[in-house]
């Protein structure tokens, strides 16, 4: 565990990050109190920050997973039958 004061971590900022992220604990301290800690990241967190972002999602209840993963996509349902909506892009170009 490295202790470092905030003056020094910010002018050293990508060092204690490397300290970190190869598995060391580093304190950050300010007129010698404790403010923050650089840790690690978890084993269970993905490297991939898109992955991180979407468990964060679903922990905040945004969004929620889907009940069945299959490999394949879902089917694709057509919105109206294309001749509806070839007849109404024309009504809606005609009306302008």
């Amino acid at each position: 565990m490295r202790v470092v004061g905030l003056k020094i971590l910010k002018n050293k900022l990508s060092e204690y990050v490397r300290l970190a992220a190869s598995g060391e604990t580093v304190l950050v301290t300010d007129r010698d109190r404790i403010i923050a800690e650089l840790v690690p990241p978890r084993a269970e967190r993905s490297t991939m920050l898109a992955d991180a972002r979407l468990a964060e999602a679903v922990r905040q209840g945004w969004l929620t997973p889907p009940a069945f993963v299959s490999g394949e996509p879902p089917p694709r349902l057509p919105v109206a039958p294309t001749r509806e909506l070839v007849d109404e892009l024309t009504r809606d170009r005609d009306a302008r």
